[in-house]
Order: C-alpha cells, then structure tokens, then sequence
C-alpha cells in the first residue's frame, strides 16, 4: 500500500531520460566514496570525538557549540562529515525515484533501494562508532561498508545502462568470470587488512588527554607486510585475468577496464610503500582511502563488464538469463 502510494506519487514527476538515470548513478557512486574520504580526514585530524555524541553533535545541540570541550577545528571537520550524510541520502533517494519513475526492471529496483537503505545503516554505524569512543574495530567496519556500497553503486550504473527490454549476453567465458570474481574477493581482504593496519597505527581518530582510544594490540609491522602481501596476491590475480583476456580476444571495453585496475592498484601500492617509509604522513592516508575506493569502483567496473544486457534480435524474447557465451 505504502510503496503504491509512493510510486502514484513519484509518476506525477517529469520521466528522466536514461543520461540522467546515470548520471545520478555516478553522483551516488562518487558520493558514497566521498564520504570514506571525508571520514579519513576526520580520523586524521584527531576530529572523531569532535562530536561527543549521536545523533546529536553534543548533548542537547544537533550542531557545533562553543560550550564544549572539544576544539572548534574538531567540532567544524566532524560536523562536515555528517553533514556530507545529507549529500549521500539525497543522491540515494534521487536515484531510487528516478528508476521507479522511469519504471525500469526489477533488478536496476533492487540495487536502487539498497542504496538508502545501507546509507540509513551506515548512520547507524557511525553512531555507534562514536558512541563506543572511536573502537578501532567500529571504524573499520564503518569503511567497509563504505567501500561495499561503493561497488553497489557501480553495479547499479552498470545495470541502468543496459536496456530493460534485452537479453542477457555472456561475453567472457565462466572460468574467466570466476577470475574476476576471485580478483573481488582479494580485493576484500586487502582492504580488512588495511583496517587492521589502520586499527594499530597512529591516527586513532582522537588525541584528547581526556580519554584513551582503544587501539588494536597486534604488531604493526607485521600487519603492514600482511596487507602487502595481500595486494601483491590481488595484483597477480589481475595480471593474469589480463593476459587471460588477450588470449581469448576479449572486447576493447573489458581490457580497457582491466589497465584501469592495475594502474590504480599500481598507484595504491606505490602510495602505501611511501606510506610506510615516511611514518604514515596524514595527507597520504587520506589519499590512500580515496584510491581503495577508485580500486574498488574499477574492480567492481571490470566484473560487471563480463555479463551485459543488449537489446534482443528480432525474434527473441527478452529475458534475465544469459543467452550467450564465447
């Protein structure tokens, strides 16, 4: 009844061209990486307490006050961060009104609703990270779920693009397709592993005298070499998908995707080894958070790119199930 409602209500809208289903696709993309970003900022500038509580920024006020004891700097970058949360609801909810207006398929409606529905978790989340006092294990999940929605968004892009009335078309063999997905999965545990890197490192998110952040208690050193060797194991991964894909002649689109991948992930490590050369210099970190989110969007790219919908020949009934392979 409620979604009925909404949908009576959405279709008084003017219909959205297909350009503009995507380019608010990307907003969403652009602004759920944004937001990690942002969140690096606070954490190294020691400005994650600079809003003491949540959803409220201090007991009885929603917005930075100079009756607390935290610094204005701390309460302002803080306080931009949540504000950036409006940013990421209003993209979630364009896009969600867009395709229902446009009354595409289920598949584009799905992945469009997990859109606000994992930014209303990611509050959640933030506010429990504040509440616990910054637990390094809160922050990591808190970018997890940044860098998995990031990859959503992209699928979701992926999706709008393709025409509702088309066929599902194979274009790379399974084994193939399983490598991408593989490449995903290593992915992921790089990224755990740069959490528990950044779990025991020195930017805790909060330097105040007045209270302690609990850190991760394991050897820094050897998280970093765990981490690197993470990332060496998914960069071969892509260096063999990639010479997998010439092999099999695979389309321009796929092995342009892939030389985006190495390169950012080229450019992470290079960022990272300096990283740890130079004692983890704040501006990198925040760099370094800004590329796990382009590796992720472009890893994501590369592993949609295997299956695409294309408009049905005449004479074939439009289905979701794959229809064709090389």
């Amino acid at each position: 009844m409620l979604y009925r409602g909404f949908v009576n209500l959405v279709n008084r809208l003017p219909l959205p061209s297909l350009a503009v289903q995507k380019w608010i696709a990307i907003a969403v993309v652009v602004s759920q990486g944004g937001i990690a970003v942002t969140g690096s900022v606070v954490r190294v500038t020691a400005s994650g307490l600079g809003c003491t509580t949540w959803p409220q920024c201090h007991p009885g006020s929603f917005v930075p006050t100079g009756t607390s004891t935290a610094p204005w700097f701390h309460q302002a970058v803080e306080f931009g961060n949540r504000l950036l949360t409006f940013v990421v609801v209003a993209t979630a909810a364009a896009v969600v009104i867009a395709v229902t207006r446009a009354a595409r398929r289920r598949e584009v409606l799905f992945y469009a609703w997990l859109m606000p529905l994992s930014t209303v978790a990611q509050a959640v989340i933030g506010g429990i990270t504040v509440l616990t006092g910054l637990l390094w294990w809160t922050v990591a999940i808190h970018m997890l779920v940044s860098m998995a929605m990031v990859w959503l968004s992209v699928i979701l892009v992926h999706k709008i693009d393709q025409p509702d009335d088309g066929v599902d078309v194979v274009v790379l063999p399974k084994q193939l397709r399983w490598l991408t997905a593989l490449s995903g999965v290593a992915l992921a545990g790089t990224l755990v592993a740069g959490t528990m890197v950044t779990g025991a490192g020195p930017h805790a998110g909060d330097k105040s005298p007045e209270r302690t952040v609990a850190r991760l208690d394991l050897d820094i050193t050897n998280l970093v070499h765990l981490h690197a060797e993470l990332l060496v194991g998914y960069l071969s991964l892509l260096v063999g998908l990639g010479f997998a894909l010439y092999a099999v002649g695979a389309r321009a689109a796929i092995t342009l995707r892939m030389k985006v991948v190495v390169g950012l992930v080229l450019a992470q490590a290079a960022v990272g080894l300096v990283q740890f050369w130079t004692d983890v210099p704040a501006v990198l970190v925040t760099i370094h958070v800004a590329l796990a989110g382009a590796c992720t969007a472009a890893t994501a790219a590369l592993y949609a790119a295997g299956r695409v919908r294309e408009p049905a020949p005449a004479g074939v009934t439009p289905t979701t199930a794959g229809v064709a392979s090389n």
